[in-house]
């Protein structure tokens, strides 16, 4: 069957409560969207995503998406998974291209985002991103792959304990303290980096 340009999705929340009524909120996805979102579930795994858009249903975190399933066309999906892009390791990491990072190795990760951690402080030259992005820069940070989730290519960056001292310290600059609070008692060993093309 051919591909359909938009798609009736209903969406649900399937958070878990005692009691709890979520309200399903029917919209008109493109079909690219729909991809776009079975992309982070899957990879561009074709056989997977023809198997989910003919069951009609998908849950991504605490969100279950529903639709009319179809018999999709194998050639004009490809197509379509064709304009996606694909992991590319000869893709060097590039500062000026990252809007994220995640501090991991401890028992919880820390996500910071580029926009809160490069405001400044006030009567300060140099935020927290700029330090951040500074040690990042001080070695290769190794390809991971492209994600589709986050829609950005991920680096892997191992750091010494010297180096994660350094952003503990450096986040004395963020502008905001929730963030600061959030880094400071972080243990970490590695920033996953991402970079968007």
């Amino acid at each position: 069957m051919a591909l359909p340009q938009t798609v009736r999705v209903k969406l649900s929340s399937e958070a878990a409560g005692f009691i709890s009524l979520s309200p399903v909120v029917a919209q008109d996805l493109p079909l690219r969207d729909l991809i776009g979102y079975l992309l982070a579930v899957t990879g561009k795994d074709e056989a997977r995503i023809r198997e989910i858009l003919l069951r009609g249903t998908m849950v991504d975190g605490a969100s279950r998406f529903r639709w009319t399933g179809w018999d999709a066309d194998m050639d004009e999906l490809r197509r379509l998974l064709g304009g996606f892009p694909d992991s590319d390791p000869a893709r060097p990491f590039l500062a000026e291209r990252c809007n994220s990072v995640v501090l991991a190795g401890g028992r919880q990760e820390v996500t910071i985002l580029r926009d809160p951690a490069a405001r400044r402080r006030l009567f300060r030259r140099r935020t927290f991103w700029d330090d951040l992005m500074a040690v990042a820069g001080e070695r290769p940070a190794a390809y991971a792959e492209y994600s589709y989730r986050h829609r950005a290519d991920r680096y892997v960056r191992e750091l010494s304990s010297a180096e994660a001292a350094r952003i503990r310290e450096a986040a004395r600059r963020a502008r905001f303290d929730a963030l600061c609070g959030r880094v400071r008692p972080a243990a970490f060993t590695r920033a996953e980096l991402f970079a968007e093309r």
